[in-house]
C-alpha cells in the first residue's frame, strides 16, 4: 500500500455570506505519496487556495475528510492541531512572511522555538539550514538587507526547520523575476529529493511543472484532471 502523507476524501468547503452560500470546494478526491512533489494549478476563484488551507491545517473542512500522515483533521483538537503545524507542516508564502526586526538566523529558528529546542540547538540548526540554501554568510542580516530570491531562500530554511513531512509552497515564484523563481524552484526540488518531504504548490508558474512528479489541475471546486509530468507536452503552446 502506498505511504500517504496527505489523503482527501469528498472535501467540502462552504462559505457563509448572508444567506448566501459559496461552495469554494465541492468534492475533493486526491492522494498523495511520501516524498512526492505536487503542483496544485488553476485559475484564480477555481478554489486551489482553499485545498493548500485545508492541507495545512489552517482551515477546516466543511464536510468530508482530510488526513495528514494518516491522522484524521477533524478529530483533532485545537493543541494537536498547533502541533501538528509545528512538527509536520513547513509552510512558504508569496511574500515570503519574514519578521522584519529579525536576523535571518532568528526568523528560521523561531519555529524550533515552539518545538523546544534548547538556543544552542536552534542555533546550530538554523545555521546549517541557512547554509544548505545558500546564505551561510547572511545569517544576521535581516529582512531588508537581502534581495527578494534570498528572502525566499530564509522562507525555505524556516520552512525545514522542524524536519516536516509537508512542505507547502504557496506561489513561491509569485515575487520573484524568473531567473531567481527558477533557482527557488530547483532548491525546492533538491530539498524535496534530499530530505524526501512531500512538497505540494499552489501555482500558476508554468515552470513548476518540470520538477513536479504530478499536476492536479483544480476548476470550480473539483479536481479537473490530473497528470504525471511525463503526461504533459511541454512545447511551447502546448501545454495540456
Amino acid at each position: 500500500m502506498a505511504d500517504l502523507t496527505v489523503k482527501t476524501e469528498g472535501v467540502i468547503k462552504e462559505y457563509r455570506m448572508g444567506n448566501n452560500v459559496l461552495q469554494a470546494l465541492k468534492g475533493i478526491d486526491i492522494e498523495i505519496e511520501r516524498g512526492e512533489y505536487i503542483s496544485l494549478m488553476g485559475p484564480s476563484g477555481s478554489g486551489k487556495t482553499t485545498l493548500f488551507n485545508m492541507i495545512g491545517a489552517l482551515d477546516r473542512a466543511t464536510a468530508g475528510k482530510v488526513y495528514i500522515d494518516g491522522q484524521d483533521m477533524s478529530r483533532l483538537d485545537q493543541h494537536q492541531v498547533a502541533w501538528l503545524r509545528c512538527n509536520k507542516i513547513g509552510y512558504i508564502f508569496q511574500s515570503f512572511n519574514l519578521l522584519p526586526v529579525m536576523t535571518a538566523l532568528e526568523n528560521v529558528t523561531l519555529p524550533m522555538i515552539f518545538a523546544g529546542l534548547s538556543v544552542k540547538e536552534r542555533n546550530e540548526k538554523g545555521a546549517k539550514l541557512l547554509e544548505r540554501v545558500g546564505l551561510g554568510e547572511r545569517l544576521h542580516h535581516k529582512p531588508d538587507e537581502l534581495s527578494g530570491g534570498q528572502r525566499q531562500r530564509v522562507a525555505i530554511a524556516r520552512a525545514l526547520a522542524n524536519g516536516p513531512s509537508i512542505i507547502l509552497a504557496d506561489e513561491p515564484t509569485g515575487n520573484l523575476d524568473m531567473k531567481t523563481g527558477h533557482d527557488i524552484i530547483n532548491l525546492l526540488k533538491e530539498m524535496n529529493r534530499e530530505n524526501n518531504v512531500t512538497v505540494i504548490s499552489a501555482t500558476h508558474d508554468l515552470k513548476m511543472i518540470d520538477v513536479s512528479d504530478r499536476i492536479i489541475y483544480i476548476r470550480d471546486g473539483l479536481v479537473e484532471r490530473i497528470r504525471s509530468r511525463d503526461e504533459i507536452d511541454m512545447r511551447v503552446g502546448a501545454i495540456h
